[in-house]
């Protein structure tokens, strides 16, 4: 055999490779890269794997059950909307009606919906549960007679009125809340036109309340109706609720409109309490720039339009004329006590006023107690009927403005009586009718006791300490007199600014004075009184106090870092005026004799009356013993056993006060 054959032979497979090396080295690299790549996708497959396993060992067993089996997914695990409450005031059944038809529709999303009767309704227990229930809450009230609820929205809205204007409940006592309103009403009415829908959008939204559609307007008038018909306006307002409501179960904050970013809407302000209506934005519309060029068929319109504002301006002229007039004739005629602008003020608080200078008001310990639910301290101390008690006043001035005021500082103030006067017989007239009228609207209330609202018709008792100074009005015996022939028992409460006016009073069944602070220094920066000599005023009203036979009472207002470390001055003052009570003092034969005996000083008073003052009698003459219940330490803890305890369940919020 040839050797250079065989030494060819064995090297040509060398050659080959070495001819073909570029392809091996292309077949290396290309391996090796899928087996990057294949190390890559098992690294990130056993990273997710690792996380699902991290995130199921913090659900809990039977959740993971639950999610394997396919019930449910963390996804849908919270709750953003749990059910509708639709609420509805009707008279002719219409939005009896509509309420019906909404709540078909909320059903119809796989939501739980209850229909309600405001009648049957009870705010003052319930309202306060829609904060953290996560429900809508939607309210159809039409308007009645004059602008008013219908008898069914009646006390729903009287409340919610009385709580959106009482500082006590505050601007967040329905922080939570979700509404929406929808009103029914006739434009033929302008002057009233959806009043109770505009009313408890407005209420709601002062309690802190969220609303999550705009207020819809029904109109009867077929003419000036949005749509054509309530029904249609209806219609309108339901299909916008609708699709909010599936918006808010997503989690949206407010419906798209589609000029947004990433599905954000770039408005997320809420709505203001009050909206425009479209007749008030085509108002302005019929009001065109005389330099324009307008049709002749036009300038009837126009001409009216100048007419009315030449009227406008002439009635607003005659009006500086008779201002400028009164207040040049003010010397000679004494003006009103309450103003327009303060008229408005206590009204919106509740205040039914009398006269040019009067008011009474109902007390929450009044509707307490006619639901039998207890009366106030009034009623543990001194045995008085809360359902049966009235607080008025005859003065709405006072001459202190005190920095604890809870009256908001609405009052005049003065140093003396220098407005017109109204007769007391007037005066405790209206008092009384406006109180029964107030009684009567709890006629059918949830809750209300029968015997109770019988007996509320019938006053019993007067508190004067409903604003102001009461002891200020130049009448104030023949009116407390007048209150004594109606066997009405009289509580007054005095600032101590009046010393002479309390020497000259007649008896009272209780007097009590206002003890705000201990020294002068204090008394100044607490109460800011009017007065200059008001710490000699303010000591010879107590010495006044003292020489009165009749129960009296020092009323402490402590107030913390003003007036709370002044024991020693307090103790002074207590020996200065001698009342019979701070709080109880009174103890015959190691027992307490708190209480009143109403009757007994009836006819002690009568027999005043009657001797022209000669025949005068002492506080210990009509006491009557203090029931058990109502004594330190006892089970009841002062509350009459005859009513039953109730605590309101958004113990958060302190509500509390007389």
């Amino acid at each position: 055999m040839d050797p250079s054959l065989d030494t060819w032979n064995f090297s040509s497979p060398l050659i080959s490779l070495w001819i073909n090396r570029f392809y091996i080295y292309l077949g290396f690299a290309f391996g090796i890269s899928l087996w990057i790549c294949f190390q890559i996708v098992i690294r990130k497959q056993l990273f997710i794997f690792k996380g699902k396993n991290s995130k199921d060992e913090s659900v809990p067993k039977a959740t993971r059950d639950l999610m394997t089996n396919g019930y449910i997914s963390l996804q849908k695990k919270d709750i953003l909307v749990s059910g509708v409450k639709i609420f509805y005031g009707s008279q002719t059944g219409t939005a009896k009606g509509f309420a019906a038809s909404l709540a078909e529709a909320v059903t119809s999303l796989g939501l739980p919906v209850a229909v309600i009767n405001l009648q049957e309704y009870d705010p003052d227990d319930h309202l306060v549960e829609e904060v953290t229930s996560k429900n809508v809450c939607a309210f159809v009230v039409a308007t009645y007679t004059d602008g008013r609820p219908t008898e069914s929205a009646e006390w729903f809205c009287k409340w919610l009125e009385e709580a959106s204007s009482d500082f006590r409940f505050g601007k967040t006592y329905l922080k939570g809340m979700r509404y929406a309103v929808f009103g029914l009403g006739n434009s033929a009415y302008a002057n009233h036109f959806n009043k109770v829908g505009k009313n408890v959008d407005k209420w709601l939204w002062m309690l802190g309340a969220h609303r999550v559609v705009a207020r819809g307007e029904g109109d009867c008038d077929v003419v000036k109706s949005k749509h054509g018909s309530i029904e249609a306006d209806f219609r309108v307002w339901k299909t916008k609720f609708i699709s909010r409501l599936q918006a808010l179960r997503k989690g949206e904050r407010k419906p798209c409109g589609g000029n947004c970013k990433k599905g954000q809407c770039e408005s997320s302000a809420e709505e203001e309490p009050f909206e425009s209506t479209s007749e008030e934005e085509s108002g302005t519309e019929d009001h065109q720039n005389l330099n324009s060029v307008v049709d002749v068929e036009d300038l009837g319109k126009i001409m009216n339009c100048v007419k009315k504002e030449k009227r406008e301006k002439e009635l607003q002229e005659e009006k500086s004329t008779l201002v400028r007039n009164a207040m040049k004739g003010e010397a000679s005629e004494r003006r009103a006590m309450i103003t327009p602008a303060l008229r408005e003020a206590l009204t919106k608080q509740g205040y039914q006023l009398i006269g040019s200078h009067s008011g009474v008001k109902l007390c929450r310990w009044t509707k307490s107690m006619l639901r039998g639910r207890g009366g106030c301290y009034k009623h543990t101390f001194y045995g008085i009927e809360s359902h049966r008690c009235m607080e008025t006043t005859p003065s709405l001035a006072c001459a202190n403005k005190c920095v604890f005021c809870w009256r908001h500082h609405t009052n005049p103030v003065g140093t003396e009586w220098r407005w017109k006067m109204d007769q007391p017989e007037m005066i405790l007239k209206e008092a009384i009718e406006n109180h029964q009228n107030m009684i009567k609207q709890f006629k059918g209330v949830p809750g209300v006791r029968e015997d109770r609202f019988e007996e509320g018709m019938m006053v019993k008792h007067c508190a004067l300490s409903l604003v102001g100074e009461p002891i200020m009005y130049p009448e104030i015996n023949r009116f407390l007199k007048l209150l004594h022939e109606c066997k009405i028992s009289s509580f007054l409460v005095t600032n101590a600014q009046f010393p002479v006016e309390i020497r000259n009073l007649k008896p009272v069944t209780q007097l009590y004075v206002s003890v705000d602070a201990s020294t002068k220094d204090s008394l100044k920066k607490i109460d800011r009184p009017l007065f200059k000599d008001f710490w000699q005023r303010f000591l010879n009203s107590l010495k006044a106090l003292a020489a009165k036979q009749q129960r009296t009472v020092y009323r402490l207002t402590l107030v913390k870092a003003w007036n709370v470390d002044e024991l020693q001055a307090y103790a002074e003052l207590v020996s200065l005026g001698n009342p019979d009570f701070i709080e109880v003092k009174f103890k015959i034969d190691g027992e307490w004799w708190t209480w009143i005996d109403y009757n007994r000083f009836q006819e002690l008073v009568q027999e005043y009356e009657d001797s022209g003052g000669l025949t005068n009698f002492s506080a210990k003459d009509y006491v009557a013993k203090t029931p058990l219940w109502a004594l330190f330490g006892a089970s009841e803890r002062g509350f009459d056993p005859k009513d039953t305890r109730y605590q309101r369940k958004n113990k958060s919020k302190d509500i509390s006060g007389c």
